[in-house]
């Protein structure tokens, strides 16, 4: 079986890693893309599962070294990207890749893997909702949120170069759109 990749991309607070983490948990051969970043840890993530976490020095050698398929400076000094033996690593278990990546950083592995990846776009119900699933959350400062609202603004220009926009005004809703699109995908 040669791998596909699910690439589900989303501005910040819109759900798709609710919906991610649902599709692993279904009877799909999916293997979770675990991405590397700059940023630092959260409370209660854990690096090689959640994030691979990296110093800016460090993600800064591995671009030098082409070591990744993907990569963005998503906010200044906070780099996201996709290691290529992460890749490798899944596609060696006989499994799908599913990414939960930034919108740019989604658009851009599709250019990479144009036939083997299908690109999902989760739409927020509304600017204002994603703003109150931010707050609630918890995770972020008042400022970074104002800083990700500005940036899903911007990226909610680019649901068009998605071959799939689900909008995730329901979780279940958007959770079974998803896997009927994978299991179609994966069946062509």
């Amino acid at each position: 079986m040669e791998g596909k990749l699910f690439i589900f991309s989303a501005p910040s607070g819109s759900g798709k890693t609710t919906i991610v983490k649902n599709l692993l948990d279904k009877d799909l051969s999916l293997e979770f893309s675990i991405s590397a970043t700059s940023r630092p840890k959260r409370e209660n993530e854990i690096h090689g599962k959640d994030y691979y976490f990296l110093s800016v020095d460090d993600f800064k050698e591995k671009i030098n070294g082409n070591e990744f398929v993907e990569w963005e400076e998503v906010y200044e000094n906070r780099f996201y990207g996709t290691l290529k033996i992460e890749l490798e690593r899944i596609w060696n278990q006989g499994k799908h890749v599913i990414f939960d990546v930034d919108v740019v950083g989604g658009l851009n592995i599709k250019k990479v893997y144009p036939d083997k990846a299908l690109s999902i776009f989760v739409m927020p119900p509304g600017i204002e909702e994603l703003e109150k699933r931010l707050i609630f959350r918890s995770t972020d400062s008042t400022e970074d949120i104002e800083t990700r609202i500005k940036k899903a603004n911007e990226e909610l220009n680019y649901s068009d170069q998605f071959d799939i926009i689900i909008i995730n005004d329901k979780l279940e809703k958007a959770i079974q759109e998803s896997e009927i699109a994978i299991k179609k995908f994966i069946n062509q």
